[in-house]
């Protein structure tokens, strides 16, 4: 019976910590502490506040907040979502450069883009 118990909250435990590994950053984390996400495919849930791109650009960007900030994707495939649209963005948050430890240009090269009604 004893050893029931410790496995089960053993069980709970490791749920638990995996379910918080498995939390998507917000965009303040990334904003915050970039070097952490640098390089690593996030997922993120916002509303698209500002797009561009042309049909014969391969190139599209725009803009997403999330309720804590704002973080620009950039797309090499498929339709720039409009402004107004809920999306879940799952990229690799990337920079331009890091200057006096701020990320300048953060951003997440999209690879996939799910539009959320």
């Amino acid at each position: 019976m004893r050893y029931l118990v410790r496995l089960s909250l053993c069980v709970l435990v490791l749920a638990s910590a995996s379910a918080c590994a498995l939390r998507s950053p917000r965009i303040a984390d990334l904003r915050d502490n970039p070097g952490r996400y640098q390089h690593r495919t996030v997922a993120i849930d916002g509303v698209v506040t500002t797009s561009w791109g042309m049909p014969l650009m391969p190139l599209k960007w725009y803009k997403v907040d999330d309720g804590t900030g704002e973080v620009t994707v950039v797309s090499q495939h498929g339709r720039t979502p409009t402004r107004g649209a809920r999306v879940r963005v799952k990229g690799r948050v990337d920079d331009v450069a890091v200057f006096g430890g701020q990320a300048i240009g953060l951003h997440i090269k999209e690879r996939s883009l799910r539009i959320r009604r």
